[in-house]
């Protein structure tokens, strides 16, 4: 996978390792600071027409939103027919996280709504990746079929 891509394996690793900080290093609960999520909510319900996105709605969109590229990168590393793998990768990545800050950090909180909307994050990765590399995977099946037909004629 690095020599096949090398750019992709980097930025996936400083993704995962960006990931892993965000959700499994302490959150300082002694402290009276609120996140940027409380920050932004608040910031958003005060507007006229947005009262409705509460916090839980802002994080459950930022879980979604956090676990986006776990299934674009496992789709570019492993290739389109592999797509049930970063599915499969997502959730596993989730459960590992929620299982973490549930037995081993006492200043999270396991969540199984986290479950949710970092499944459907990665979903949404696959999803996406699948919709941008369609028509470079159709040129080239398009050529291998035409390269097929070729040598089967001579």
């Amino acid at each position: 996978m690095f020599r096949r891509h090398p750019i992709v394996s980097v930025v996936t690793l400083a993704y995962l390792g960006t990931l892993a900080w965000l959700t499994l290093t302490p959150s300082n609960a002694g402290v009276r600071t609120f996140s940027l999520l409380q920050r932004v909510a608040r910031s958003v319900q005060s507007n006229v027409g947005t009262e409705f996105l509460t916090f839980g709605r802002v994080e459950f969109a930022a879980n979604v939103a956090l676990f986006v590229p776990m299934g674009v990168f496992v789709l570019l590393l492993l290739g389109r027919r592999l797509w049930w793998v970063g599915v499969f990768a997502g959730l596993l990545a989730s459960c590992w996280i929620e299982l973490a800050q549930g037995v081993w950090l006492s200043d999270r909180v396991s969540d199984p709504r986290d479950l949710l909307s970092n499944g459907l994050g990665t979903v949404v990765g696959v999803l996406l990746a699948l919709l941008v590399t369609w028509p470079a995977a159709h040129r080239l099946r398009q050529q291998s079929r035409a390269r097929a037909a070729r040598q089967s004629e001579a």
